[in-house]
């Protein structure tokens, strides 16, 4: 067999061309990309690490389903609120709240109410009008002047892109598109324009990740400057950290995170720049029962936020 091969060309190795065979098969295809997650959603996973819904005094949260639809929730919080204050110190007033709720979720409708006993009422609907469109409401009513507030957002989502049109009051109007550009990497963008208040802005935005890695970046007009990247370390933790600057005030703040998966638990905190350290731990005791324990530690204001609460249902 080796006389079939004319002198001064050598043979080509059958793993050589079994390899180039491999990597002409992996080739990208550029009409078939994934679709990208929502342009609202590009720090997803930095921020399930880096803001962990923190709390101070005791939440006690029950949620009684009376159906495979519909179910009621009772939550009774009690716990300082924080006023506005002139001085360096934060001041705070001890209240206690309690809210009803009503949900009903169906596959393609989603309604969620709450309403307190210090007047506010919060409503939220979702409805998936076809496969790709998709119209959310959001709506806040208080008691409080020019504090009710209330928006509208249509989604569609597209093979490989999504975009998204928002109006709300005070002649508030937002739309944003992301676009993937290759199976890893999407770019988008938004404008928004404020009637009330006569502001307008534009930003951009970039996401790239892989299996073990999100890294994202955003920019607008409004002097904001957003920088996350998340690591996998492994199915059970992840590591975080994000860079925020505003270029007109000069402010800068950086953090480092961290979101640890037990059998048993989830244990979430972060650190950042300004000496601000957050700690957030869910523990499940028991099917439908879980221990909330949560702390922030502000040495620099002099704020301290401990809270625990237990969830039912």
């Amino acid at each position: 067999m080796a006389g079939l091969v004319p002198p001064g060309i050598p043979a080509v190795p059958a793993d050589v061309s079994h390899t180039a065979h491999t990597k002409h098969d992996e080739k990208t295809d550029y009409m078939n990309l994934p679709c990208p997650i929502p342009y609202e959603e590009l720090h997803r996973e930095a921020l399930m690490s880096l803001k962990p819904e923190t709390f101070e005094g005791l939440r006690f949260d029950f949620t009684k389903g009376l159906n495979q639809k519909f179910s009621l929730s009772h939550s009774v919080i009690m716990g300082p609120t924080e006023i506005p204050s002139q001085s360096a110190e934060t001041i705070k007033i001890p209240t206690a709240h309690y809210e009803f709720g009503a949900n009903f979720i169906d596959p393609n409708l989603m309604l969620i109410g709450r309403v307190m006993t210090d007047g506010r009422l919060n409503a939220r609907v979702k409805c998936d009008l076809t496969d790709n469109l998709t119209v959310k409401a959001n709506a806040q009513l208080t008691n409080e002047p020019h504090m009710s507030h209330g928006m509208f957002n249509f989604d569609y989502k597209g093979k490989d892109f999504r975009s998204q049109f928002q109006m709300g009051n005070g002649a508030l109007f937002g739309a944003n598109y992301i676009q993937s550009v290759t199976p890893h990497f999407s770019l988008g963008g938004e404008v928004f324009w404020a009637g009330q208040h006569r502001k307008s802005g534009i930003g951009y935005a970039a996401r790239y990740e892989t299996d073990k890695m999100v890294a994202t970046g955003q920019v607008a007009n409004t002097g904001i400057v957003a920088l996350s990247y998340v690591q996998k370390v492994s199915d059970k933790v992840s590591l975080a950290s994000d860079f925020m600057y505003n270029y007109l005030s000069k402010d800068v703040t950086a953090s480092v995170g961290y979101d640890y998966i037990l059998r048993q638990c989830r244990l979430r905190g972060k650190i950042d720049s300004n000496g601000c350290t957050t700690s957030y731990l869910e523990e499940r005791l028991n099917m439908g029962l879980n221990f909330i324990l949560s702390a922030e530690i502000d040495h620099r204001k002099k704020d301290y936020k401990f809270g625990f609460g237990l969830t039912v249902g």
